[in-house]
């Protein structure tokens, strides 16, 4: 599944060439791919034929665009989208042809023909694709609601609204309004493993398998560590080395392990060459050189070295 680095690529991706454009048609392929959209695909051409996008904004992995009516006011309501495991928004021109050629990786490469499920047709001959081999992702429309906290709502945002749909989601560790003393201590007030917890998007959005396990990594802390015993020192540590492992992914686009994860003009990402621990199973540790271990935990693997990461006391009361 695409994580937070992901997701923002490809959001980068899209501003340019997406914002200030005027959506003329929507082409439905495979009705599954709005199964969220009240209304169904009526509802949605309604909502969006006319608009102009104004902005394109991320919080954790949902992304959404702002939409403005012909009179230049804002709509209410966004028009929201998620990658699912298997998910990419590409640009083509009108004809189909995309900006770039995806570049070679091994894996089930999604078929631009076969898997496309939804297109906007924009203004100046553009076309966004919404492409998805196993339909976990989607597009929807969502009205605008405050953020809880008054700030600016996400990365991207022009101001402090964001869809209703992912208003329970909490801000990520790129956001710029995180509170990352806060998050720490709610991962001390929890008894649950810490990786749990870094994957819980109620506490923090965004992280996935691969950057809590870099981030663990990093942090010299194992997995299953209960929250409660963690100190707000070594909680804080987890965050920064979380923050500082998904920012050295966006500088290489994102980690690509297959096809399935591309952006939005078909390039894959390379931050897999820098990984730590994940994915490394039976490799020497980077930093102490032990070997990298594997343990699967509620069907999710974890990936740590068992030198650099030793077990802290579990509570049980």
């Amino acid at each position: 599944m695409p994580e937070l680095p992901e997701v923002e690529v490809v959001r980068r991706g899209l501003e340019p060439r997406t914002v200030g454009r005027t959506v003329e048609a929507v082409e439905l392929l495979d009705a599954r791919i709005i199964r969220r959209q009240a209304g169904g695909v009526d509802r949605l051409r309604a909502a969006l034929l006319g608009t102009t996008l104004t902005a394109v904004v991320r919080r954790g992995k949902f992304l959404w665009w702002r939409l403005a009516d012909a009179d230049g006011a804002d709509t209410g309501e966004a028009l929201m989208g998620h990658l699912g495991m298997s998910g990419q928004l590409r640009i083509a021109t009108a004809d189909g042809t995309a900006l770039a050629p995806r570049a070679p990786s091994e894996g089930p490469a999604s078929d631009p023909l076969r898997h496309r499920r939804l297109s906007l047709h924009l203004d100046g001959g553009t076309r966004v694709d919404l492409i998805d081999q196993r339909l976990f992702g989607g597009l929807w429309t969502s009205p605008l609601v405050e953020a809880a906290d008054g700030a600016l709502a996400a990365m991207g945002s022009p101001d402090g609204l964001l869809p209703t749909d992912a208003a329970h989601v909490a801000r990520d560790l790129l956001d710029p309004a995180v509170d990352l003393p806060g998050i720490a201590r709610a991962l001390r007030a929890r008894r649950s493993g810490v990786k749990s917890l870094l994957l819980n998007q109620q506490l923090v959005s965004g992280i996935g398998n691969i950057y809590a396990d870099e981030a663990l990594w990093m942090a010299r802390t194992r997995f299953d560590t209960p929250g409660i015993a963690l100190s707000q020192r070594r909680a804080l540590a987890i965050l920064r080395a979380a923050q500082d492992v998904m920012e050295r992914a966006l500088e290489v686009g994102g980690t690509s392990f297959d096809a399935l994860y591309v952006n939005v003009d078909g390039r894959s990402g390379y931050f897999a060459r820098s990984l730590n621990a994940y994915g490394r199973t039976g490799q020497a540790c980077p930093r102490c050189g032990a070997t990298i271990r594997r343990e699967m935990i509620q069907n999710r693997s974890s990936h740590f070295c068992p030198r650099c990461q030793r077990p802290r006391a579990h509570i049980t009361s």
